[in-house]
């Protein structure tokens, strides 16, 4: 039976469905959320936990070839089926969890067959779909939510527990030719570092997929350029008592700050090809204090110029308040990954093929945010996102549906299997940039 007529086969849907749930049960419950203050790799150690335990996983189905490395990377490989020579592809899901709200403890919550009724989720807080009208669209399906105190990890999870079952389907049946295929599994990638350590060295693949992405049948191959900046306010301290005319308060000034940040520039206003600014932690005290932004556009000049905004905004303080400094630094995340990969247009053919197989139709979207796959591309491995099927990321209303990650899965597995089809061994290879990562 061919891999079509195996998908379709009834009882093999369900043996995946049931894998890809009791995984995505196992893993979500390991608490990895990541840490944006720690300057290690990865971030927090707990990490590590759910790396091995993916390790362990990987030996038991039969791949020899694993490792975690020092710096908390799962490097997998999964040889070619014999007589088949396409290059090698990559794999990658992100281990951490964002640092949003809180990811230890998370107790998912099963709902089957949903009648499309609001979800008292626990807590107090319910999903209703008058405010998320995607669930209307799972009526009947088996969903996971979180149990209102926790984010879910879905994001991304769920790309890990689908990237496992691709594993586990094609160790089950040998007869499905696929090339070398590779996966990665990498720490910290919600505090934008998910592939600063990363050993290429150590990859074969020069083309790859991440599964970070959301709604089913979604593929991203834009993605936002994205800058991080840090305002560091000095006050001028003095008792309170004796303040007057002198006491330059950082808090104070901390607040005239993020006020003089256009609102119509901000998450909350924008959508679509627009930009923001996004303040995203405040902490100090009226003598030094600190702002942590982090800034989007899809055209890296409009992050250029919100920078450059921010730099004007401090000297302008200053000038204000002279017994005060406030400086601002930025470095630079990730850039938009749409110029290389359109030079490479046979990755979004196929991998649209591969989603079609499903039954899906592709929906081709700028994300608005940033994968691991953006900075792959810009390190010289064009690295498009596929959809793993979670909505709602970061927060205690994150959800996602078990048949989306079902075809997550498919989509992989006929990915896979198209590759090995159609791209030739003598493919022209991009080449590596170490001097960008």
């Amino acid at each position: 039976m061919d891999l079509h007529g195996l998908l379709r086969n009834k009882k093999q849907a369900a043996a995946i469905a049931t894998d890809l749930e009791e995984r995505f049960l196992r893993y979500v419950k390991v608490h990895t959320t990541s840490d944006r203050h720690a300057e290690t790799t990865p971030s927090t150690d707990r990490q590590f936990d759910l790396a091995r335990l993916l390790a362990e996983e990987l030996q038991a189905l039969g791949v020899t070839d694993v490792e975690v490395t020092e710096h908390c990377y799962v490097i997998a490989r999964i040889p070619a089926t014999a007589g088949i020579s396409a290059p090698a592809i990559v794999f990658l899901a992100h281990l951490d969890t964002a640092p949003d709200l809180s990811g230890e403890n998370v107790n998912p919550q099963v709902w089957r067959d949903y009648d499309g009724s609001v979800l008292e989720i626990g807590h107090g807080y319910t999903l209703d779909p008058a405010d998320y009208p995607e669930l209307r669209d799972h009526t009947g399906d088996t969903i996971i939510t979180t149990d209102g105190s926790t984010l879910l990890g879905a994001d991304d999870k769920a790309g890990v527990a689908e990237i496992m079952s691709a594993v586990r389907f094609f160790r089950e049946h040998p007869e499905i030719p696929h090339g070398e295929i590779e996966i990665v599994f990498t720490p910290d990638e919600e505090i934008g570092r998910g592939v600063d350590k990363l050993p290429l060295d150590k990859l074969n693949a020069r083309f790859g997929f991440t599964l970070d992405g959301g709604r089913e049948g979604s593929i991203e191959a834009e993605c936002f350029s994205a800058w991080h900046a840090t305002v560091t306010i000095e006050g001028y301290v003095i008792h309170p008592g004796y303040a007057r005319g002198k006491m330059v308060n950082a808090v104070t000034l901390a607040g005239k700050f993020l006020d003089s940040i256009p609102t119509t520039e901000s998450p909350e206003t924008t959508d679509g090809r627009d930009g923001f600014y996004c303040p995203v932690e405040v902490r100090g005290s009226y003598g030094h204090t600190e702002i942590d932004l982090i800034i989007r556009d899809f055209d890296t000049d409009q992050v250029k110029r919100r920078v450059a905004y921010l730099e004007q905004l401090a000297r302008t303080l200053e000038a204000a308040y002279p017994r005060a400094s406030v400086q601002v630094s930025s470095r630079k995340q990730y850039l938009n990954m749409y110029e290389t990969l359109t030079r490479y247009p046979f990755l979004l053919d196929l991998v649209q093929e591969a989603v079609r197989a499903t039954g899906l139709e592709p929906v081709m979207k700028p994300i608005r945010g940033g994968t691991d796959g953006a900075r792959l591309t810009e390190m010289g491995l064009p690295t498009p996102n596929i959809f793993a099927g979670g909505l709602n990321f970061h927060g205690r209303y994150e959800w996602v549906p078990v048949p989306s990650m079902v075809r997550a899965v498919e989509t992989v597995l006929h990915l896979a299997s198209l590759w090995a089809e159609r791209v030739p061994a003598d493919t022209e290879l991009p080449e590596l940039i170490p001097d960008a990562q």
